[in-house]
């Protein structure tokens, strides 16, 4: 089963070659597809110097994303931050928990490249809302067969939260399931914008994403750091 591995870039000179390295270790049948919204970092450059291609797509991670999903050839359709990376066995796991026909996608579990109460914290209680809401966020390695993506009109191409609204549309189309594998992210957010204040922003956007506030307004209280 052919899974193609999405990854939106933008600037991401200081990350993409520790995730696309990760990939070459990865087991299973794959294609990766990186989406570059315009970098002018040399971002498109380490992508082909670690013997990868980049196709261009307007910015913005949503609108990215769609566009690596138009490029994909995958029955499976893997959606993966700059600053993420997987483990070698990660598709095979991946690829157990879809051999049920009622699981149309779901996540992994998050963990951080560095430790420490406040980071453990975060994913302790990031996994536990995912196991038990079935709401995904990109930093957990969103997957989809791709023909329900296809059916649920792909991410929604909104400023922020288009992966929480996009677990709300596959929810409504089959089971989402949380593989019992990490996917490991850098918690360099956390660290340059302060754990605390960044964790209270985290949650401070979610409440008011579920209040009603416009995810453009959001965008202008959210510092976007990957």
């Amino acid at each position: 089963m052919l899974v193609s591995v999405i990854i939106p870039v933008l600037n991401e000179a200081g990350t993409i070659a520790a995730a696309l390295a990760s990939l070459k270790a990865v087991r299973g049948e794959k294609e990766v597809i990186v989406v570059d919204g315009g970098s002018t970092d040399g971002t498109k450059e380490l992508v082909a110097a670690g013997g990868f291609s980049a196709v261009s797509a307007p910015r913005g991670r949503a609108r990215q994303m769609n566009a690596g999903a138009r490029h994909a050839k995958g029955e499976i359709l893997l959606f993966l931050h700059s600053d993420s990376c997987l483990r070698p066995d990660a598709l095979e796991k991946m690829q157990e928990v879809l051999q049920d026909q009622q699981v149309v996608g779901g996540g992994f579990k998050l963990a951080m490249d560095i430790s420490g109460p406040a980071l453990n914290m975060v994913c302790f209680f990031s996994n536990l809302r995912a196991r038990w809401t079935k709401v995904f966020f990109g930093d957990q390695g969103i997957f989809v067969r791709r023909s329900v993506f296809m059916a649920a009109g792909g991410f929604p191409e909104i400023e922020i939260m288009e992966d929480w609204e996009l677990s709300r549309r596959l929810a409504r189309l089959g089971k989402l399931q949380q593989v019992d594998a990490p996917v490991t992210t850098a918690g360099r957010r956390f660290c340059q914008g302060g754990i605390w204040r960044t964790i209270w922003l985290m949650q401070k956007l979610k409440l008011l994403y579920l209040c009603g506030v416009p995810p453009a307004t959001l965008k202008a209280y959210y510092r976007d750091v990957r």
